[in-house]
């Protein structure tokens, strides 16, 4: 007796229907046009917040020659970059990773690096990271490494990545402060309670958000968002609250105002300012040091960014692989390059993707999206600070939430395997750097592994990799050494 084919076959079996049906892959990844736009929509809501926290670390801090930059160039390059790299992500690998200036590389250059060298140099500094990063992608290093982490490290990052950026809401939102004592270092909102009304709109958001996606209510998270936002718009109409630089309880990252001027022209004129006269000004060696921290810096926060995405995503295969991988990681090294370019430091897949993924975004149409909407606020740069930060938060400890949930993928039998995944896991929260806790969890892998008898089971190099941690772990002292 032979099967009768159906008349119709299950939604993800149908044969697509349009060319970007075809290319982005839509239904054969369970998904729609409709939910791409949502998603790629939500994404940008999450992370608009970058056009205007990357312009205040950036032009807040002056080089070693005094001069600084400005505040409306930076958040001109920094949508620009946004933009073309999210798109360009989009299309070339086809995932809903979203790109942006990584939050850690630029406090770095803002703390550590333009206290040595200009600014110009620094964003030479930057772009050598990211030809450094294209360079290990294309001949395939890059995709090595990244297969030699084993699986349960690889599900660990995504776990640690959703407590990570849980953590940056709850941060954001002022619900988890810091005390300024040793211990407790942090505390909850103001003085151990919830004081001030921004604080008290991310928990009506947070609450109202987790109902809607516990519903399955189509657009849930953008619901929550665009909500929260109307309701903080109402509010600072009714009570002036205002920064809280100004005012202890007003809100943290954008006043929710409708701004006086919709529409501005962007100033570019930073693109292209790069220079590479930093290995004359500090040396070759220290200008080396410099690159090395930022290719770490820049290559494992990415690699375990693409990780827990793609898990979250539903895109990766049983051993934690996604979809056009290489295409992925060298895309990821030209936002580095990119960012270098545009003095907009390194662009790179930021975490926040995950609101657009948990809104039903599952290829690179969603990017096209965010991507338009980066480029859009380099026109409407006022118009991307309505949206608290507050309100944005909620957002992402409701994905961190949903990413938590890969823990229970994970084996924990053995103890040399679950130390090393709580390391990971904990340490990305505790030192604020997605990188730091894939390094210490490497590190404790090998020991642990190697000294229980399972030493052969180690790619070699995750050995490499581990060591290189080590010295990027006391890169402090040796630089100290060489600089002595």
């Amino acid at each position: 007796m032979t099967d009768t084919p159906t008349s119709e076959a299950p939604p993800e079996q149908q044969a697509p229907t349009s060319f970007i049906d075809r290319f982005f892959e839509i239904t054969k990844r369970g998904s729609s046009v409709g939910a791409e736009v949502r998603g790629g929509l939500v994404t940008f809501v999450t992370m608009a917040y970058i056009v205007i926290l990357n312009p205040i670390i950036l032009s807040g801090a002056p080089d070693v020659a005094g001069d600084v930059l400005a505040f409306q160039q930076v958040a001109a390059v920094t949508g620009l970059t946004a933009g073309v790299m999210t798109i360009l992500f989009g299309v070339v690998a086809r995932l809903p990773f979203a790109f942006a200036a990584g939050l850690g590389i630029n406090s770095y250059l803002a703390v550590a690096v333009v206290g040595e060298v200009t600014w110009p140099e620094a964003m030479g500094l930057v772009l050598i990271n990211g030809l450094i990063i294209v360079l290990l992608a294309a001949t395939g290093l890059r995709r090595l490494i990244f297969n030699a982490v084993p699986l349960q490290l690889k599900l660990a990052i995504t776990v640690g990545i959703g407590l990570f950026i849980a953590f940056i809401g709850f941060v954001d939102a002022g619900f988890v402060t810091g005390t300024g004592f040793n211990s407790p270092p942090v505390q909850l909102g103001a003085a151990g309670s919830i004081a001030t009304i921004p604080t008290l709109i991310f928990v009506l958001t947070l609450l109202l958000t987790g109902v809607l996606v516990a519903r399955k209510v189509r657009g849930g998270i953008l619901i929550g968002l665009l909500t929260g936002t109307v309701v903080a718009v109402i509010v600072e109409a009714i009570w002036h609250l205002g920064s809280g630089a100004e005012n202890p309880g007003g809100w943290s990252l954008g006043v929710p105002t409708l701004p006086a001027q919709w529409v501005s022209l962007p100033d570019l004129s930073l693109v292209g300012q790069v220079s590479f006269g930093s290995f004359e000004r500090i040396g070759a060696l220290a200008a080396l040091g410099l690159i090395f921290t930022l290719v770490f810096t820049n290559f494992f926060d990415a690699m375990g960014t693409m990780t827990g995405l793609s898990k979250e995503a539903g895109l990766a295969d049983a051993k934690g692989d996604f979809p056009r991988l290489r295409s992925a990681l060298i895309v990821e090294g030209v936002g580095a390059v990119a960012g270098g370019f545009t003095s907009s430091s390194s662009n790179t897949v930021f975490i926040e993707s995950g609101s657009g993924i948990g809104e039903g975004a599952r290829t690179g149409l969603a990017n096209l999206v965010t991507g338009a909407l980066f480029l859009l606020a380099m026109f409407i740069t006022p118009l991307t600070s309505i949206v608290p930060s507050e309100v944005a938060s909620a957002a992402l400890v409701i994905v961190g939430a949903m990413m938590m949930s890969q823990i229970r993928n994970i084996e924990l039998d053995a103890f040399s395997v679950m130390l090393p995944v709580f390391v990971t896991i904990t340490v990305m929260p505790f030192t604020y750097s997605i990188a730091n806790g894939i390094g210490a969890g490497f590190i404790t892998w090998v020991v642990l592994r190697s000294l229980s008898g399972k030493a052969r089971e180690i790619s070699p190099l995750l050995w490499i990799v581990a060591a290189g941690f080590v010295l990027y772990f006391a890169r402090g002292p040796i630089e100290s050494l060489f600089a002595g």
